[in-house]
């Protein structure tokens, strides 16, 4: 699979100086950290769910979350379980399962693209399931049979350093009972992460436990609904997740401890965007008229502020200023704005490239081949190589490309 695949190959070619590579399941651990971009969330419920996931998959989805805790009710967790049994089975056998989708959580009534619900295995996305109890990881595994090959790992749910080591060590046991690489997604959103008293000692067990498995870590994901809850706080549309104070004091510490630079640190995703429908605007929007001047441009401007998509591109690049990749996702139209704003810009490639160039490994200043600002070679090192990466995966655009090409390209698709 690759991002952007979904396009056709000269598309690709017109808006890419580098076009994203490919990967599997398989691949190296931080190229997959990397590639998650847009993880879509969806209830183990949903009885046409081996469907969904290849509908999604087609339209560029490359990582989806099967969710068995807060997405469904109590009630509903043994028959979400058996679900996703049939459901694996279904995906393995190359069929959607039950016929045709209901259309929730999923856009809107237009053509279905290309391929939407054919094909093997390998146009899948990556796939967690999302536990609840530690004892459903080794259940599950069980009950998956050989299907489990379709499994890339779990979501851990309120991760702390003593909740999260039974489920660590149940993904222990699973991986040897499967015979497959099963990661851990743990999720960051408990009471003692959020308040102050006991935000120090709780990053520090989480950093000392991750840090003991970190091979099976793949990344941290931040559970910012439930940090809101605790205050009895939600943020409009026309705010993002920096705006709530709160919210951004404990993104700013998780960063500290846990995404660091220097080989103990993880990549950290961006917190989940609760909208997707229309509303009162309280503020003015705050994307610029200027990229959308042409063709079909200020169209989709139009619709991306009726749709509440200025604020979510706002907290995108929000995210990736503060150290965060990717990002959760519940609605399938924010995952192509998440991955058009994680392709990699041609200044910013071209600035990575001239850091790291080998004659410049003893350091020094350089001006951008773009002329506009200063590259400090050791201070913008770790920059850079993280930048490459991302490059890797989302690819390079053209020169002239940006993010509202990149929107309307992947939307043609």
């Amino acid at each position: 699979m690759r991002h952007f695949g979904h396009i056709p190959a000269a598309v690709r070619t017109a808006i890419f100086h580098r076009e994203p590579a490919e990967f599997t399941a398989d691949s190296p651990a931080p190229t997959l950290a990397v590639a998650l971009g847009a993880t879509l969330y969806s209830p183990a419920t949903r009885p046409r769910l081996a469907e969904d996931v290849r509908k999604q998959a087609a339209r560029g989805v490359r990582s989806m979350v099967l969710c068995l805790e807060d997405s469904i009710s109590d009630a509903d967790v043994e028959a979400g379980e058996a679900n996703l049994v049939r459901q694996f089975a279904a995906l393995a056998a190359g069929n959607g399962a039950n016929g045709t989708g209901d259309g929730a959580g999923r856009p809107g009534d237009g053509a279905e693209p290309a391929g939407a619900g054919e094909g093997g295995a390998d146009d899948l996305p990556l796939l967690f399931i999302r536990v609840r109890d530690p004892r459903q990881i080794t259940d599950l595994v069980a009950r998956l049979g050989e299907t489990v090959r379709l499994l890339s790992g779990f979501v851990l749910p309120k991760f702390t350093e003593n909740r999260g080591r039974p489920f660590l060590e149940a993904l222990a046991v699973a991986e040897r009972t499967s015979g497959r690489r099963l990661f851990a997604m743990p999720v960051l959103e408990s009471p003692e992460l959020l308040h102050l008293e006991t935000r120090a000692e709780t990053l520090a067990g989480i950093a000392s436990l991750t840090g003991k498995h970190r091979e099976r870590i793949l990344a941290l994901r931040l559970g910012v609904t439930d940090f809101c809850s605790n205050y009895g706080l939600r943020r409009s549309p026309d705010m993002t997740a920096y705006d709530v104070q709160i919210v951004a004091h404990v993104i700013g510490d998780v960063v500290n401890v846990l995404g660091r630079s220097d080989g103990t640190g993880f990549t950290i995703t961006g917190p989940v965007w609760e909208y997707f429908r229309p509303g009162e605007r309280m503020f003015k929007p705050q994307l610029r008229r200027s990229p959308f001047l042409e063709g079909r441009a200020e169209d989709l401007r139009t619709a991306l502020i009726e749709h509440d998509m200025d604020g979510l591109l706002r907290e995108i690049e929000l995210d990736r200023a503060n150290g965060l990749l990717g990002k959760t996702c519940i609605h399938p139209t924010h995952v192509l704005p998440v991955h058009a704003l994680s392709v990699v810009t041609h200044e910013e490639f071209s600035d990575a490239q001239d850091i790291l160039r080998p004659e410049q490994g003893g350091g020094g200043v350089l001006r951008s081949a773009y002329t506009n600002k200063m590259n400090e070679v050791k201070p913008h090192r770790a920059w850079a190589e993280r930048t490459l990466r991302r490059a890797e995966v989302f690819g390079v655009a053209r020169e002239d490309v940006g993010f509202v090409e990149l929107l309307t390209a992947g939307l043609a698709g």
